[in-house]
């Protein structure tokens, strides 16, 4: 049996719809969730702009969010009003999102799957899904029109190189101690000189400089969950995750240093403005921001609705996701 997953990203802390649905549910509950990825689309619901939401990303100008139910909202006004695609084949929880240009690119989710859209998130098809298990995809990122990775529970890697025709399964390294791979992987995020990075439990990250196809496992010190991660103009990496930890490093990931934030609220996305200042959305409704990586200010809104991520949109303005919709951050 698959170890249970650690508290993780955010769908247990926010949307109260646990990692580890499939198995802690009972063998009964299974089918109905099978054949809802099998047959079920996500629905159009009037209320679907303010759906909780996991992730986002821009097709070109076009900001484009995934989250419950298969939901996945457009706006073509850096978030001021949000519509529902109109084709959206699961009605799984979808979990991330990334695009290589204004058209092409991929969402991932629940179940393993693994959707790709060519018209910038209008509508979508289904390239992967395994209904063995709910193993959820919870990162994807795309390389370009043609090469993607993705990666989830239980180190879980899976790379294309044909557009999403074909998914390879990838097998990483086994841990000193462990008898074989199971680290899960929470988020992906481009490194300089073209490294690709992908935070982890343990407070660990995995280093690619091949695409994907290979990876390096660096320790940071931290014990804890590592959710975001981020690669500043000035070529430095910031990683944040539970309890409000933040670590920076100088060199490519090979060692960290603490940044103090003050907080205990777990650090959910990092996204770095036009301006260079940095803002990192966290649960609580807490959002820290630096104008160097090094020093944060904390502020949480009235409400403290939980953020899920942040971006910066057309604008240049910052974006955050949250559980009821899309928001802009705190003035």
């Amino acid at each position: 049996m698959q170890p249970m997953p650690c508290p993780s990203i955010i769908a247990t802390a926010v949307l109260a719809l646990s990692l580890a649905a499939a198995g802690s549910a009972g063998a009964a509950d299974a089918p109905a969730a099978v054949a809802d990825l099998r047959i079920r689309a996500a629905e159009q619901r009037p209320g679907a702009a303010n759906a909780s939401l996991l992730a986002a990303a821009h097709a070109g100008k076009r900001l484009v969010a995934v989250g419950e139910r298969g939901t996945v909202l457009l706006s073509d006004d850096g978030g001021a009003s949000l519509r529902q695609a109109g084709q959206v084949p699961v009605a799984a929880q979808l979990t991330a999102v990334d695009f290589a240009d204004d058209r092409r690119g991929w969402a991932v989710g629940h179940w393993g799957a693994i959707l790709r859209t060519d018209d910038g998130g209008n509508t979508w098809t289904l390239q992967r899904s395994d209904l063995q298990q709910d193993q959820p995809l919870l990162a994807v990122k795309a390389l370009d029109a043609q090469r993607a990775v993705a990666v989830g529970l239980w180190s879980l890697v899976l790379v294309t190189q044909d557009g999403g025709q074909t998914w390879r399964t990838v097998t990483l390294p086994v841990q000193p101690g462990a008898r074989k791979a199971d680290l899960n992987l929470y988020s992906l995020f481009a490194g300089p000189a073209g490294a690709l990075y992908a935070t982890a439990e343990q407070g660990k990250l995995l280093r690619s400089t091949d695409g994907g196809l290979a990876w390096q496992t660096l320790d940071t010190g931290y014990r804890g969950s590592l959710w975001a991660g981020l690669a500043l103009r000035d070529g430095s990496l910031l990683v944040g995750g539970l309890r409000g930890t933040l670590l920076r490093s100088t060199n490519a990931g090979d060692s960290w240093q603490p940044v103090a934030t003050g907080q205990t609220s777990s650090i959910t996305g990092l996204a770095q403005g036009p301006d260079g200042s940095i803002t990192a959305s966290a649960l609580d409704g807490l959002v820290l921001t630096s104008r160097d990586g090094q020093a944060f200010q904390a502020r949480r809104s009235a409400d403290r609705l939980s953020h899920t991520g942040v971006l910066v949109n057309p604008q240049g303005q910052m974006v955050l996701t949250t559980r009821a919709g899309v928001r802009s951050a705190l003035p």
